[in-house]
């Protein structure tokens, strides 16, 4: 990340009160918000949902931070995020919304308020927990409580820094009881390769304390028509990072209806209906491995109020990547995947900030049923030649296409920004990466 505002504030409150050097000496510093006031509100300067968000300075000195009361945190060498795989051998169900539900726009989720909505009337949630007559009973914020645990250092996991928490500010996004069982939800609407523990274990402390039922901490992502839930335990549940995941599954919304079946058929006369497009001259040709990630880019501008999003805050909050360490430079390589396909335009504000918004292409396909999107995605990258004669190469081996084969196409496609051969071969890894996602659109 840039020299951000919290990058900055922090510089500067590590340089005044010499916090490295304090916890070096005592293992940990505590800081209040009245001290992080002093530079930014407390509030923006803490909230860290991934690590990559960590400030340049926390991840230097391999720190992170967590709230201990309502107005003070303890920044120390500690593990508090978890990794966040996606499992692509969990099969998908299929699930309907009962007939007179009208109000739920399952094909337009854009919070995760209305993630989990879709959720519990669908029956995912009853689903997946096995609960009898699970009914919505806690949510929001609310205190802690009082609780002591432990949390592994990241330069020794096998050690452990004890942590005092009491009456910090937790919230959860949705808790549903059962005869058996508590279920706390945390939910995202947006894909990442981790999570911050803290948002499962400060809400499953304070509920097992209080309850004589198993409390049961599930992680949900919606991300373009699949509900992913996940379950895990902790294992000792003084200790924080004692997470394991016990359960994952996957879940679709469909509708008899409207829904299109998509089949090696619809694939083969989509290819054919197909016009090809000239390659842009302007547009560097995709390096965006990660299909889902660019149609999620779309999602959330999508979910914004205004419709449109600030360069900075998607370097800020959304991460772009799959590898363990963000660099900034993807951002650009998603967002400039999604104006090739003519699904993003890109623009400045009145102060010379760059902002994207969506396309009236890419606004439309969001009135689409979820399987009539897909196609329209499949629609648009195969307008491109190189990605439609990959496709028809799979085809035809009945396998997917070496770099060695997708190179002598990328060449042969006047494709822009592309000179050596280490690029050609770079790049096409999008070419299989993206193909690789159509073909996965084909339900079994």
């Amino acid at each position: 990340m840039s020299e951000s505002k919290n990058n900055i504030s922090w510089d500067k409150l590590f340089d005044k009160y010499d916090i490295v050097k304090q916890i070096r000496n005592d293992g940990k510093f505590i800081i209040s918000s009245r001290l992080i006031n002093e530079y930014r509100e407390a509030r923006l300067m803490t909230k860290f949902d991934h690590r990559f968000q960590l400030p340049q300075i926390f991840l230097k000195n391999k720190l992170s931070v967590l709230p201990i009361s309502r107005g003070e945190y303890v920044i120390a060498p500690i593990n508090t995020f978890s990794k966040l795989d996606n499992n692509e051998n969990v099969p998908i169900v299929d699930i309907s919304v009962p007939p007179y539900i009208e109000s739920l726009e399952y094909d337009n989720i854009t919070s995760e308020a209305m993630a989990i909505n879709c959720a519990y009337v669908s029956g995912i949630i009853q689903d997946f927990t096995e609960d009898e007559l699970l009914v919505p009973t806690v949510n929001g914020r609310m205190s802690s409580l009082a609780f002591n645990f432990t949390v592994s250092l990241t330069n020794n996991v096998k050690e452990r820094l004890s942590v005092e928490v009491n009456n910090s500010q937790i919230e959860i996004d949705g808790g549903y009881e059962g005869v058996n069982s508590l279920n706390l939800i945390e939910a995202k609407n947006n894909i990442s390769s981790d999570f911050l523990i803290r948002q499962l274990y400060y809400p499953y402390r304070l509920w097992k304390r209080l309850l004589n039922k198993k409390v049961r901490s599930l992680f949900l992502t919606y991300t373009n028509g699949i509900f992913y839930l996940r379950e895990y335990d902790f294992i000792e549940p003084d200790f924080y990072n004692s997470l394991q995941l016990v359960k994952e599954k996957k879940y679709r919304i469909k509708d008899s209806i409207d829904e299109i079946s998509i089949n090696v058929q619809t694939i083969t006369e989509l290819m054919k209906s197909t016009s090809s497009i000239d390659e842009p001259t302007n547009i560097p040709f995709p390096q965006a491995d990660s299909f889902e990630r660019v149609i999620n880019l779309c999602e959330i501008i999508n979910s914004e109020k205004d419709k449109y999003i600030l360069r900075e805050d998607l370097s800020s909050n959304y991460e772009f990547t799959e590898k363990d360490t963000f660099d900034s430079r993807q951002v650009d390589y998603y967002t400039n995947a999604a104006i090739y396909l003519g699904l993003l335009e890109k623009d400045k504000d009145f102060y010379g900030n760059i902002l994207y918004t969506l396309t009236t292409e890419g606004f439309s396909l969001f009135g689409l049923h979820i399987s009539k999107r897909q196609l329209k995605f499949a629609e648009l990258i195969l307008k491109h030649e190189v990605f439609k004669k990959a496709l028809v190469l799979y085809f035809h081996k009945a396998d997917v296409p070496t770099k060695r084969e997708i190179v002598p196409i990328m060449k042969a496609s006047n494709l822009y920004g592309i000179g050596s051969d280490s690029t050609f071969e770079r790049r096409s890894s999008t070419v299989i990466s993206w193909i690789n996602w159509i073909i996965g659109l084909i339900e079994e």
